[in-house]
This record gives structure tokens, sequence and C-alpha cells, in this order.
């Protein structure tokens, strides 16, 4: 199955797509903060990033270049 990660700095929006997600069968991993995104990438077959832009210590732009 496919693996996602999502990653917001706000818990209830992550937990949200997760009660959506689930059900799918996808693979989830999380993460609250560009750089934590990052990390995730680099180490986890990662398929799709929903990424949010606006978050702490590295925004979702830089997190993505």
């Amino acid at each position: 199955m496919h693996s996602i990660l999502i990653c917001d700095d706000q818990p209830d929006i992550v937990n949200a797509l997760k009660i959506y997600l689930t059900p799918e069968g996808y693979t989830l991993h999380t993460a609250h903060t560009g750089a934590q995104a990052v990390e995730t990438v680099k180490n986890e077959e990662i398929d799709l990033v929903l990424l949010d832009i606006m978050m702490p210590v590295m925004d979702g732009i830089t997190a993505a270049a």
C-alpha cells in the first residue's frame, strides 16, 4: 500500500486527516515541522506528502524545495 506523510503543526488537522485516510489502508507518517518532514522523507519511502505551508522551525515551502 502507498505511504503518506501528513505534516502540519496543528494536531487537530493531522488527526482529522488520519481519520479519513486510515480506513483506506494507507501507511501514514506524521510530522509537525518542516524539518521533521524532511527527516521523514529521508528515512522512509513516502509516496505522497500533505504539507502545510506555515509551520514553525521550517515552513512547508522551504521543506518542499
